[in-house]
């Protein structure tokens, strides 16, 4: 089995920074692609950043700037810091991994439970 997990949300006034981190555990051979998506009340569910396995990094127009993806391959870890907090920002933040398992050779894509980001005013 896999388990991804988030964690490092939180309320926090605008301006500052907070870094999320998403961990994968289990039954892993390689961890490809992770993308962090966020969910404000009432919307979708939109992609905010990802990094491949090559480290090339995508970021959604609205954080560029002022939010960074990076990994930690020896802990399957990935981390989204985020500078410059708006309150727009305010959404549960969920982590999107593919991840290839030592007992198959098939990529399959995991979720988090999500972590809530506040940013007030």
């Amino acid at each position: 089995q896999v388990q991804v997990v988030e964690s490092g949300g939180g309320l926090v006034q605008a301006g500052v920074s907070l870094r999320l981190s998403c961990s994968a555990s289990g039954s892993i051979f390689s961890i490809k692609r992770v993308g962090w998506y966020c969910q404000a009340p009432g919307k979708q569910r939109e992609l905010v950043a990802s990094i491949a396995s090559d480290d090339t990094t995508m970021y959604a127009d609205s954080v560029k700037g002022r939010f960074t993806i990076s990994r930690d391959n020896a802990k399957n870890t990935v981390y989204l810091q985020m500078s410059s907090l708006k309150p727009e920002d305010t959404a549960v933040y969920y982590c999107q991994a593919w991840i290839m398992r030592w007992s198959s050779d098939m990529l399959s894509d995991y979720w988090g439970q999500g972590t809530q980001v506040t940013v007030s005013s």
